[in-house]
């Protein structure tokens, strides 16, 4: 059985993936046709139902449940892991509805946090996230939100944090921060489900039995990122959440879900029945 996979070339996502999308692990007769893509383009993509099983952010699971099911292994939560919203002096966050802000995706989660955060923020241009210190550098944005290895190198290129949303979220609730989910289509059977969020969870498992040796696939596709950068990369974005959400996690997400609801950004009313296969 061949399904198709998306996920982004980010080392988070190909240290995950590695493993299983190569035949290195038994993947139980089930083999992946894979696709490398920013998150934006795999939410989009999402919206669309294209793919059997992909990585999207969070916000875009919220507008995409009816289609896709979440898995248990695979995802990116934590704590100290928001979006950073940047610029090149200081700024009055008081005065935020009159900032011209680059945001990595109108579907990103880190979009929705800042939507909640600040409601008034609306002078929105998506940028590849790859390009957002570059443009804010430049002087073309006020401010820009950062994601991904962005929160490592943006200090060293002089930029200034206004606030870190992560932070933002988890004083305000008190929980952790839903960032992306890897899902599968909804109309699939739970036991193939099932066996697909095991398969994920013994690729992961079989990547960090040989950490830190990084492989040549992660290295590959880290978008020429130094080496303790990956490092950091990986040790952040991947962790006990990402092995099993947890019940902590779950809980996470129907928070997220919640929130965005309150705040006008979710018409639907969604459970933990029907998040999950």
């Amino acid at each position: 059985m061949k399904l198709t996979l998306g996920f982004s070339p980010c080392p988070n996502d190909t240290f995950i993936f590695d493993a299983m999308v190569h035949g290195i692990m038994d993947t139980k007769g089930i083999s992946f046709d894979y696709v490398m893509e920013d998150v934006e383009t795999l939410n989009r993509w999402a919206e669309k139902g294209k793919l059997d099983i992909t990585k999207l952010s969070y916000n875009t699971f919220l507008h995409t449940v009816q289609q896709y099911a979440l898995l248990h292994s695979g995802s990116a939560l934590g704590k100290g892991v928001g979006p950073l919203l940047i610029s090149k002096k200081p700024l009055d966050l008081a005065n935020i509805a009159g900032f011209k802000i680059a945001i990595p995706g109108i579907n990103t989660t880190a979009n929705l946090l800042l939507s909640l955060a600040f409601p008034q923020a609306k002078n929105k241009t998506e940028i590849v996230f790859s390009e957002i210190e570059e443009r804010v550098l430049s002087g073309e944005f006020d401010a820009g939100l950062i994601i991904h290895e962005s929160r490592f190198t943006y200090t060293q290129k002089g930029l200034n944090k206004l606030i870190d949303l992560g932070d933002w979220w988890e004083n305000t609730v008190n929980a952790a921060i839903p960032l992306g989910g890897i899902v599968i289509r909804r109309s699939f059977d739970k036991a193939l489900c099932a066996t697909v969020d095991g398969i994920i969870k013994e690729s992961l498992l079989y990547s960090w039995k040989n950490y830190p040796v990084l492989s040549d696939f992660v290295i590959q596709n880290s978008q020429e990122m130094e080496e303790d950068v990956m490092r950091k990369h990986i040790n952040l974005y991947v962790n006990e959440y990402s092995t099993d959400l947890g019940e902590e996690g779950r809980k996470a997400i129907l928070t997220l879900f919640e929130k965005a609801k309150q705040g006008g950004l979710l018409k639907q009313n969604v459970s933990a029945e029907n998040i999950f296969y």
